[in-house]
């Protein structure tokens, strides 16, 4: 697949002598989501807004759809849809007289049509003629992704899109989303919301303290980080762990009524250093250790995120 975005070798540091980016390198592929993650302060916010235009960067190139960024920065702006995380429309015009205007920011002639479908979508139409400032921040929003889409954009940067969201808007923004995706337009978001990540995205990148510590499929980060735990409960409290099962690294209760096996994802039928579901529950019926339930659980994007970002150096 090929890139859209090409991020090479990008360095960020603010006056203060603040380093916000720290050597990124970052390829985005044409027509697919990925969730860009990290912890406030990150510099998620910065990396975007670099390409976007927004930051000038201290060193480091970028290319959107073959333009770099500073060279031919029209030609690259273009092809960019922002929607940043703060609300910054609070206009006396109308939504479609600002949708509509921002269309022709980018020197795109006139597409009543296009604007219609985009407020459509987005549930905007019958608020078509109210004026921005009457609006709740939950329209507000709307609007900041209409205009972000007046000019059809190539790429769609989403900065913190949920952020104090209701449940509604979320859902279609969600919606809609996938729908831009699959006519092949390129999303790149960040979000607080890691079970949406999850859901959406196809590709994860994390960055902490400037730096991008890993890009992944989602699928393969999740095979390869997850971990899955099994839950032993027992028919009698549990006295000291036999020999037999010390390999295991069980955690016992603090009722000593459960056991907890932790075991990676990657493993065939639950397998780590030749350790196995299978194999626990033999040891447990030769040592005569009954148990009456059994339990398992994933972890989720959210607990290998904030793995990744605690080994962070």
């Amino acid at each position: 697949m090929t890139s859209v975005i090409t991020v090479s070798h990008l360095n960020k540091t603010y006056a203060t002598g603040h380093s916000a980016l720290k050597d990124v390198c970052l390829d985005i592929r044409r027509g697919e989501i990925f969730a860009l993650l990290g912890p406030n302060g990150a510099g998620k916010t910065t990396l975007i807004s670099i390409i976007c235009g927004l930051v000038n960067a201290t060193s480091g190139t970028v290319e959107v759809a073959g333009h770099d960024i500073v060279a031919d920065y029209r030609a690259a702006r273009a092809t960019i849809g922002l929607v940043p995380q703060e609300l910054t429309t609070d206009s006396f015009e109308s939504v479609w007289a600002t949708v509509s205007f921002s269309r022709g920011l980018f020197g795109r002639a006139a597409n009543p049509a296009h604007i219609e479908q985009v407020l459509r979508s987005l549930s905007l139409w019958d608020k078509k003629d109210a004026k921005i400032m009457t609006l709740s921040g939950g329209m507000k929003r709307r609007v900041l992704i209409a205009k972000a889409l007046s000019h059809e954009p190539q790429v769609l940067f989403l900065d913190e899109p949920s952020a104090g969201v209701d449940v509604e808007l979320r859902r279609d923004m969600w919606r809609l989303v996938r729908e831009l995706r699959d006519k092949g337009v390129t999303i790149i978001l960040t979000t607080h919301y890691l079970e949406e990540a999850e859901e959406m995205a196809d590709r994860v990148g994390v960055i902490a303290k400037g730096e991008l510590i890993l890009v992944e499929d989602k699928a393969t980060l999740m095979r390869k980080l997850g971990k899955k735990q099994l839950t032993v409960e027992l028919t009698a409290p549990l006295g000291a762990v036999p020999d037999r099962l010390s390999p295991y690294g069980l955690t016992v209760s603090a009722d000593r009524a459960c056991l907890t096996f932790s075991y990676a994802t990657h493993g065939a039928g639950g397998q780590e250093d030749g350790l196995s579901i299978a194999g626990l529950l033999a040891d447990l019926s030769a040592e005569g250790i009954a148990f009456k339930d059994l339990h398992t659980e994933q972890s989720s994007l959210e607990d290998i995120f904030v793995s990744l970002v605690r080994r962070a150096p």
